[in-house]
């Protein structure tokens, strides 16, 4: 290899043109290029064959490991996965059936410090508490945990100044106020 694209001379043998395409040097080796002059790499591209000395289950599997980035996969619901604890999952539209909806709507002080109801996802405290990563019942000391969680989270002197952190930081404020005034000591 040379070492600027200025200084490169075409690797063909015996062409002294400027070296300004790349092209890959083998199949295993897709980092490592030949530079070519146009007229070079085009005969190069014509002659290459990416899938030379495959058989035909050697290509499919490369076009499957293609399709996930070369990433390893397995088939859902077998081994080599990490077994997440529904504390784990933030499931909030409770698509995988593990929502925990209270049987009641009213309101309960068995501790002193809750608000024992169910909002409609569609109700401004529903929002507000999906907003929060929040659902069902919650009491207002976990809401004001969860606040202290996501605005230092969120904050942009945290985040280098970034404006999308600044507005999610501005949707957790307005979220907060929402259930402030909901939920009750």
């Amino acid at each position: 290899m040379h070492a600027n694209a200025s200084s490169r001379v075409c690797d063909h043998p015996g062409c002294r043109e400027p070296g300004t395409y790349r092209a890959p040097q083998a199949r295993q080796a897709l980092d490592s290029f030949y530079w070519f002059c146009l007229e070079h790499v085009r005969a190069y591209n014509r002659s290459w064959n990416y899938c030379a000395g495959m058989n035909t289950e050697e290509i499919e599997a490369n076009i499957r490991s293609d399709a996930v980035w070369r990433r390893p996969t397995w088939r859902f619901g077998t081994g080599g996965r990490r077994i997440w604890s529904e504390e784990e999952l933030d499931d909030p539209l409770g698509i995988l059936g593990r929502r925990k909806r209270p049987a009641h709507t009213g309101s309960s002080g068995n501790d002193g410090n809750a608000a024992r109801r169910y909002w409609s996802p569609s109700s401004p405290e529903g929002k507000a508490l999906a907003t929060m990563g929040l659902e069902g019942t919650v009491t207002l000391q976990a809401l004001k945990m969860r606040y202290k969680e996501l605005a230092k989270k969120h904050h942009p002197d945290a985040n280098g100044g970034c404006k999308l952190a600044e507005e999610r930081l501005k949707s957790i404020n307005e979220a907060y106020a929402v259930l402030r005034k909901t939920i009750t000591a």
